[in-house]
């Protein structure tokens, strides 16, 4: 039987490759799996300690409003519960978003490059997604992105900042600016899945405390896949304007969305927000480190407020990432047209990090200063 005509021409998520996977076709001795933004430094050890109290109920449904991880959260963002959400990871609620807000035809204004459900997930509900692409110097490119809103009737405006997969990021005076511009209709979505290792830029902004002094709907979604480190349990949030539009989401989410397990383990995790903060600091050091040793070997890898680094290489990205799974390296090259030379790395441990460097050296000829 056919599929609707929207979904036989989306393209397929590329989720990057498992360690096993890997393992099983090259015969890698060691992986360095620096492909999918994961905190190399683990859950909190005190939210680990639940995981056998979570287990003995297994056999309970999970609550389907989240109702005490909302509270948490609500102490923690100074955001109502009732204006919170869960999602079976953030990109479920994009799903979400788009099933109850987008119809045919409708307009979608993103960036590009970027993450790829913010373009797969409105194009399947018939959505036009109008990309503006990044400054030659890996930048928000604000005027063309102002001029991309105030084109035509604009249903939804959406982009992460920082930005994935480049890392830049949008300061508080440059997101109200482009706001400005859309209509006053439009929705406003800011994906902050990687928040937490942005905070301490100095010009960051915290969408939640710049939206509110506009009137438009908006939400801001973020993880606890990154930061926390729960990235095989599934869970995010939204944090929105009004629970209408909280009660929209809620219409076309499913009923037992988020499980037991993963509502568990991330309340545990908020008490113990150190052990947060310790593993993003760690990242965030590692991560000058990495790139100042990218610079050594030759490249401009674009500064990045997140746990990753966006870099061109050269060469096609696609073939260097082929070469790299010979040595257990797992990245992910970028393939969206006129970035197919650019690859994203995350920051993982120091040892991933030089296993990397040591790699891609040897296979695209450049001087490995590092070793």
């Amino acid at each position: 039987m056919p599929s609707r005509p929207e979904v036989a021409a989306l393209p397929v998520y590329n989720a990057g490759l498992s360690e096993d996977e890997v393992r099983q076709k090259y015969n890698a001795p060691h992986i360095s799996k620096l492909g999918s933004n994961e905190n190399p430094y683990g859950p909190s050890p005190t939210a680990l300690k639940q995981w056998e109290n979570l287990t003995r109920q297994m056999f309970r449904y999970p609550d389907a409003t989240a109702s005490a991880l909302r509270h948490a959260l609500a102490q923690i963002t100074d955001m109502p519960a009732d204006h919170i959400m869960l999602g079976n990871g953030s990109e479920q609620i994009i799903r979400l978003i788009c099933e109850a807000y987008l119809s045919p035809g409708d307009r979608v204004v993103t960036v590009l490059p970027s993450f790829g459900l913010h373009m797969i997930w409105p194009e399947m509900m018939g959505a036009r997604v109008d990309a503006v692409s990044i400054t030659a110097e890996g930048r928000f490119d604000l005027p063309a992105m102002k001029q991309a809103v105030q084109a035509a009737p604009l249903k939804i405006l959406m982009f992460s900042n920082p930005s994935n997969p480049v890392g830049c990021m949008m300061n508080a005076p440059d997101m109200l600016e482009l706001v400005a511009c859309c209509p006053p209709d439009t929705l406003i979505v800011i994906d902050e899945a990687y928040y937490e290792y942005a905070q301490g830029s100095p010009d960051y902004p915290d969408a939640t405390k710049i939206l509110p002094r506009q009137e438009r709907p908006w939400l801001v979604l973020r993880t606890f896949s990154k930061a926390y480190a729960l990235a095989g349990l599934r869970i995010g949030y939204a944090l929105a304007s009004d629970t209408g539009v909280i009660t929209t989401l809620n219409k076309v989410r499913d009923p037992f969305n988020t499980n037991m397990a993963a509502q568990g383990m991330a309340l545990a995790s908020l008490r113990d927000r150190a052990h947060m903060r310790d593993s993003v600091a760690a990242t965030v050091a590692e991560r000058e480190r990495f790139m100042l040793a990218l610079a050594r070997q030759g490249y401009a890898p674009v500064p990045s407020h997140a746990n990753f680094i966006f870099l061109d290489v050269g060469h096609d990205a696609a073939i260097v990432a082929e070469r790299l799974l010979r040595h257990g390296v797992i990245i992910k090259p970028w393939r969206e047209k006129g970035f197919e030379t650019c690859l994203r790395v995350s920051v993982g441990l120091p040892v991933d990090n030089d296993r990397f460097l040591h790699a891609l050296a040897i296979e695209t000829g450049q001087t490995d200063d590092s070793h």
